[in-house]
């Protein structure tokens, strides 16, 4: 069967988020003051051909383990839509 599954990576509390500061502190410039606080992560689809949502999700996190994520300073979750 076939899962649609979506990866969310994001970077570890504590880690520097230069990207988040500046889309921060560029839509406080536009007005936005009640803005605590701007993460940027990424957002990853896959469509993988398994067994079941659990085959897929398995797989999925060695594809994130293996590349897809940097588990030093990055965190993931596994969403299997379908």
């Amino acid at each position: 069967m076939s899962y649609t599954v979506e990866v969310l990576v994001y970077l570890k509390n504590g880690v520097l988020d230069t990207q988040g500061k500046a889309v921060k502190q560029s839509l406080r410039r536009l007005g936005f003051e009640d803005l605590e606080d701007v993460r940027v992560g990424k957002y990853i689809q896959l469509r993988i051909n398994a067994e079941n949502k659990e085959v897929a999700r398995a797989r999925t996190k060695e594809m994130c383990v293996e590349l897809l994520v940097n588990e030093l300073i990055e965190e993931f979750d596994i969403k299997v839509v379908d």
